[in-house]
């Protein structure tokens, strides 16, 4: 008789769907009231089931966050985009993330198709980069890592103390024009404004198109506000004396007579196309159309200049206010957006607005983040000008 040590019994094998379901069961995927028909679509594509998490306001509006699936040890994707209620948005993410924290949860990615608050980016006269401070709320909550798309300024990136993937969806609008514009080698890309024009320029490359740039200022600038930061300097006269300057200092400091010069007002010149746009279809690419007057102008000056039709691609259609209206009454054939934003309500408004569905891609990147892959297939091809 054969003699069997002991620990050395085989374990039984795992067949092929037994392995797929431990490889997915630690992953939870729940979601707010932001948008929960793509956080379904994205579940579905993974075979998987929304986690139970419910999410409501009490009669005061405060957000109550309900977990009633175990998340301790598992991999949390909580999908939470921005819409017009941006402020709930945000609570019921830093709310949902943080219950995951405390309940013990491994890993808690915030998967972000927009980024509210990606405009204010930037120090405008007394205010705050209110972008840096989301970032430190989001990571203070207990995420581990953001999945976004498209963001307003790629330097948003560097506001966070977490990975973050920016993704694209310039692919999607790319494969949109060659295949649902017809003839769409007589189009002509064209940036509303010149802070568009490296993203118009990568699309125009990519499809080898001409590029077209739309250069003035449609609304008036802001007047100057009565206030201390407008306040002149003191004249050289009412400076208090200081300390003989030296005659060697004398020729080496070049002294200007009227105190500290003023900046000249900045005046935008009315608006001009560079470009040739007579007889062809224009494109206008953006990563966010909201307020949409200025894109309304456009078009009617591309109109003028003899464009036989205007369409506008975006990532986020945000879409606020009479936006609908306005674009249903413009000169704009047609708008296609993507749903990191939901809109339907929009588009019962107005009837040119169509949808480009971007679940695939964020499955996929929750799919290589999970799996510990690689996502340098997803930005194959992305230059700098994305």
């Amino acid at each position: 008789m054969s003699k069997r040590r002991l620990g050395s019994v085989r374990p039984p094998k795992r067949c092929r769907s037994d392995m797929d379901n431990t490889s997915t069961s630690d992953i939870v995927i729940i979601n707010g009231n932001s948008h929960p028909d793509l956080a379904n679509m994205v579940a579905e594509r993974m075979g998987l089931k929304n986690g139970g998490c419910s999410v409501f306001h009490k009669s005061n509006r405060e957000t109550i966050v309900e977990i009633s699936d175990s998340v301790r040890g598992k991999d949390i994707y909580i999908i939470q985009t921005g819409t017009k209620d941006a402020n709930n948005n945000i609570m019921e993410l830093l709310i949902m993330a943080y219950a995951c924290k405390t309940s013990s949860a491994r890993s808690i990615v915030g998967v972000i198709p927009y980024l509210p608050y990606s405009k204010q980016c930037k120090m405008r006269k007394r205010g705050c980069i209110v972008s840096k401070l989301l970032a430190k709320m989001m990571c203070t909550s207990g995420l581990t890592h953001i999945i976004t798309m498209d963001l307003h300024q790629k330097e948003i990136q560097g506001f966070f103390d977490i990975p973050v993937d920016n993704l694209r969806a310039s692919p999607f609008l790319l494969q949109y024009i060659q295949e649902s514009i017809p003839e769409y080698r007589n189009s002509v890309i064209v940036a509303r404004n010149p802070g568009v024009a490296k993203k118009a320029n990568s699309y125009a490359e990519r499809l080898r198109l001409g590029l077209a740039v739309i250069h003035g200022e449609q609304k008036e600038a802001e007047s100057d506000e009565v206030d201390g930061r407008y306040s002149p300097p003191p004249t050289r006269n009412s400076t208090p004396q200081h300390a003989p300057i030296s005659s060697s200092s004398r020729q080496r400091t070049t002294s200007v007579s009227v105190g500290v010069p003023e900046h000249p007002v900045k005046v935008k010149p009315p608006l001009t196309i560079v470009g040739d746009v007579n007889g062809r279809i224009a494109i206008m690419v953006d990563d966010l159309i909201d307020d949409v007057q200025s894109f309304v102008a456009a078009a009617e000056m591309l109109k003028e200049n003899g464009a036989c039709k205007i369409y506008v691609l975006a990532t986020h259609g945000l879409l606020s206010s009479d936006a609908p209206r306005l674009l249903d009454e413009s000169c704009i054939d047609e708008i296609v957006v993507t749903n990191t934003i939901p809109h339907e309500i929009q588009k019962l408004q107005c009837h040119k607005i169509k949808t480009i569905d971007i679940s695939i891609l964020i499955a996929e990147a929750i799919r290589r983040i999970h799996n510990k892959e690689s996502m340098s297939y997803l930005f194959r091809n992305v230059t700098l000008e994305d």
